[in-house]
């Protein structure tokens, strides 16, 4: 009866369960299977985790680029002037970003003034980049009317004695200014006279101060009212470029042929993906690697499941033998072993899920102690770009984890319970 029972029957659970919790001196392997549960627990807590701050910095990342620059810029390959110079900026700016926000998907089209100037206040300078916006395109960029630190009131950009500006987080704390703070903006092209073009520097108000989230936006963003900027670069009637967002930054590619469709033939797309495209494809590189370490990491732990299985074995020898003259087929002791090293990965698996699902959803708070710990300082936005360390837990990830976890336990517990099936009644019991 035994030898026909169904497959995973109770009988086979209640010998498996025997097993592994029987003590050392009654031939268990306690000890070994603790710490095989526990190394495919941290295994696969340090795997989850990491895909969630790998996830966490791509998001993150991508959010501050998309968030406080345009999904994509519409630039002019140039139009000849008069005396036979070249300019590329575009006069029809305003029916050239119509034409543009009439296209599927873009959200808004705005045109904008930009140039590189040197930002001064009395003891210190640094260089900065200027973008000449409206106020009401200047509130349609998320990260800066919404930014995750501030200083002083967006709605005075642009208002009130020195054309109120906004400039970024770090760049303000360079300069050691804050919001109400005069700087000075010095351009080299500035006025043209009879002895060449001297350097412009006019200065300006802090009306906002704003943290986006990205260091090196932070460090030398600057925005100026439109109209301001044009008179302050010579660009009188005349924009730069035309910048478009569209709902899904990800698509951009998608929608690049009808934007330059919009555009006409003598205009060029510039997107997200193009500047920040070799960064984003190191950073996936670098994800992959890490995964393939990890899952070499995971594999390890799961074959102390193996040598454990192989130990029991070894110590159940007798104990075989007489289930075999009893009538247990090779396919039930097969089972009773597999039971024995499946359950150690499925149970180390959800202890490692649940541990590396909590610490994912609670990093911030772990990550300030350890930075409290450690003093501060562990985390400097200057190398990182980002602020803080991130976090995202994705379905997709920590299901990778479960089946690659559960895969590999279950497959190197075949190897001793296939030999525990196999073995010769007879040659097990010749020495009892």
């Amino acid at each position: 009866m035994a030898a026909g029972s169904a497959p995973f029957s109770r009988m086979e659970w209640m010998i498996a369960w025997r097993y592994l919790r029987a003590r050392r001196s009654e031939g268990g392997i306690s000890v070994m299977t603790w710490i095989s549960l526990a190394g495919i627990a941290l295994a696969v807590f340090a795997l989850i985790v990491t895909l969630a701050v790998r996830s966490g910095f791509r998001y993150e990342f991508v959010d501050t680029i998309v968030g406080a620059n345009p999904h994509a810029s519409v630039l002019t390959y140039g139009e000849t002037l008069p005396n036979g110079g070249l300019t590329r900026t575009v006069s029809d700016y305003d029916a050239l970003a119509e034409r543009l926000a009439a296209v599927p998907e873009v959200t808004h089209a705005v045109p904008v003034v930009s140039g590189q100037v040197m930002a001064s206040v009395p003891g210190a300078n640094t260089g900065a980049q200027v973008v000449g916006i409206r106020k009401a395109d200047l509130l349609d960029i998320p990260r800066v009317a919404t930014p995750e630190v501030s200083q002083g009131n967006i709605q005075a950009f642009g208002t009130g004695e020195g054309e109120g500006i906004a400039i970024g987080w770090y760049l303000a704390d360079k300069l050691g200014v804050a919001a109400g703070d005069t700087i000075r903006l010095i351009s080299p092209d500035g006025v043209k006279g009879p002895f060449g073009t001297s350097p412009r520097v006019k200065a300006y108000r802090v009306a906002y101060v704003f943290r986006v989230g990205r260091y090196d936006i932070d460090l030398i963003r600057v925005y100026m009212p439109f109209e301001e900027a044009q008179i302050y670069f010579n660009r009188e009637g005349l924009a730069d470029e035309i910048q478009v967002s569209i709902t899904d930054p990800e698509a951009v590619d998608a929608v690049g042929p009808e934007l330059v469709r919009a555009a006409g033939s003598n205009h060029y797309l510039w997107t997200w993906k193009d500047s920040a495209g070799g960064f984003l494809r190191a950073l996936q590189m670098e994800d992959n690697i890490m995964f393939v370490i990890l899952s070499i990491l995971v594999l390890i732990a799961t074959l102390n499941i193996t040598s454990g299985l192989v130990m029991l074995v070894k110590n159940k020898g007798r104990d075989i033998g007489i289930l075999r003259t009893m009538g247990l087929g090779e396919g039930t002791i097969l089972r009773v072993f597999f039971l024995c090293g499946a359950s150690i990965g499925v149970v180390g698996t959800i202890i490692g899920v649940v541990a590396g699902c909590a610490f994912a959803i609670w990093i911030d708070p772990i990550f300030n102690v350890v930075n409290y710990l450690a003093g501060g300082g562990v985390w400097d936005p200057s190398v990182r770009y980002i602020s803080e360390l991130p976090a995202r837990l994705e379905p997709g990830d920590v299901l990778s984890a479960v089946a690659l976890s559960l895969t590999l336990s279950f497959i190197v517990t075949i190897f001793p319970a296939r030999r525990a099936a196999r073995m010769n009644p007879v040659e097990a019991l010749r020495y009892e």
